[in-house]
């Protein structure tokens, strides 16, 4: 190794905190990091070990053989009384833009919803798992299995619906211009229900 563990520590924090909830398997940490499988493995345990202490909020955990960055269960009353809290309920057009592609593509990963939108959307993503308005729904199949996303029971009622199909249904285009329009789209017609039911 090049550099000393805690440096290496720090940087496998990074890439982790980077991936978001989807994680990064073995093998991707080891061919980002150019280190031997040995070597990863070590800097997780330690990584895993440092998470363990009483002060620290978030923990290394190993889920469906990806590692990600995860609050600690004995903190989940807090955060849910943060999800709850009636001016943390406002969401942002990106947020929004996002939610709206997910209500009417789900299940849908999030490189799905960013090939819709053209930018980055692991933040509006965290946002609104965090807000319990989208939830994992299963894993895509094929390499890497991303997550799915979809609507929740919290969803319906954040909007007064009563089911996902009083979302109006969207004009039915194809070709490249319903490719460069249909997050517009998505959008525009997510805000005409929302009006509506307002």
């Amino acid at each position: 190794m090049s550099f000393g563990l805690i440096e290496w520590q720090s940087i496998v924090e990074a890439l982790l905190f980077a991936s978001g909830d989807e994680g990064l398997s073995l093998k991707q940490l080891v061919t980002v990091l150019d280190l031997e499988e040995q070597e990863v493995l070590e800097i997780l345990k330690d990584l895993e070990k440092g998470y363990q202490a009483k002060e620290r909020g978030i923990e290394l955990v190993e889920v469906a053989g990806h590692y990600q960055l995860t609050t600690k269960k004995e903190h989940s009353p807090y955060l849910k009384r943060l999800v709850e809290t009636p001016v943390n309920t406002s969401l942002s057009q990106a947020a929004l833009e996002t939610l709206a592609i997910i209500a009417y593509r789900q299940p849908i990963t999030r490189a799905e919803v960013e090939e819709i939108r053209g930018v980055k959307t692991e933040r509006p993503i965290h946002t609104l798992v965090t807000k319990a308005l989208i939830k994992e729904v299963g894993r895509a199949e094929g390499t890497g299995r991303a997550i799915l996303y979809g609507t929740t029971k919290e969803f319906l009622e954040y909007f007064g619906l009563k089911s996902i199909e009083e979302l109006p249904p969207l004009p039915d285009k194809t070709g490249d211009a319903y490719e460069q329009e249909e997050a517009d789209l998505f959008f525009e017609k997510f805000n005409e229900t929302l009006e509506e039911l307002n």
